[in-house]
């Protein structure tokens, strides 16, 4: 893997957490800012694909002028969380 240096100046109080917390997990500082990093980009990726497949999901309902109502998805998935057998439900128009 390449690297490349980057310079990051953090408050004293901050970096003397990261010391005990690396030390306590057995990390480097060095590596226990890299895991976080690591760790904050991949949930920032996952909020921006939520955020894209939301923003098209509204606008296939739009295009399509159908939807599924609040109650009937949450009725689906309350089932499927408790594991019991649900079916899909499917879209309806909304528009009057």
């Amino acid at each position: 893997m390449s690297t490349v240096a980057t310079s990051l100046k953090l408050p004293a109080r901050v970096k003397r957490r990261i010391e005990a917390v690396a030390k306590r997990t057995g990390l480097t500082p060095h590596a226990f800012m890299l895991q976080a990093i690591e760790t904050e980009l991949e949930a920032a990726e996952r909020y921006r694909r939520f955020i894209d497949d939301a923003l098209a999901a509204e606008k296939e309902m739009e295009a399509s002028g159908k939807g599924i109502a609040l109650d009937e998805a949450r009725a689906y998935f309350e089932a499927l969380a408790r594991g019991r057998p649900a079916a899909r439900p499917r879209p309806k128009p909304w528009r009057k």
